[in-house]
């Protein structure tokens, strides 16, 4: 799924690392580097490296919890996950709100239609 959302928006040979954990360990990873004492779906953290895009950590459990959520497959939702956090580390952000969060929506959407047909989720 990584490779071909990378492909997607046209990085070679670009690495990052992903973690996948749970609740508590994405609770500290949200704690230490972000100073928010809770758990969350997904983090990035970019690298200003030419060739490694940085790191993504994905709580299983949150994504398990808004599959259920949202009706969809735990797999599209880990999917959903993993895009969004490539997104950040290409330095989009949905944040403010506006022109950035609807350019990473239309990216987010186009990235899922690309693995979705690529039968990954």
């Amino acid at each position: 799924m990584a490779e071909t959302a990378l492909e997607g928006l046209g990085y070679k040979d670009r690495e990052l690392s992903v973690l996948l954990t749970d609740d508590a360990g994405i609770r500290e990873l949200n704690r230490r580097f972000r100073g928010k004492d809770k758990p969350t779906d997904v983090l990035s953290f970019p690298m200003e490296d030419p060739t490694l895009l940085g790191d993504i950590a994905i709580s299983m459990e949150r994504a398990g919890a808004q599959a259920a959520e949202f009706g969809v497959s735990e797999d599209e939702e880990l999917a959903r996950l993993l895009v969004h956090g490539i997104l950040h580390l290409a330095g989009h952000d949905h944040v403010k709100g506006g022109r950035q969060a609807r350019k990473m929506k239309e990216n987010e959407e186009m990235l899922m239609r690309l693995l979705r047909e690529k039968g990954l989720y």
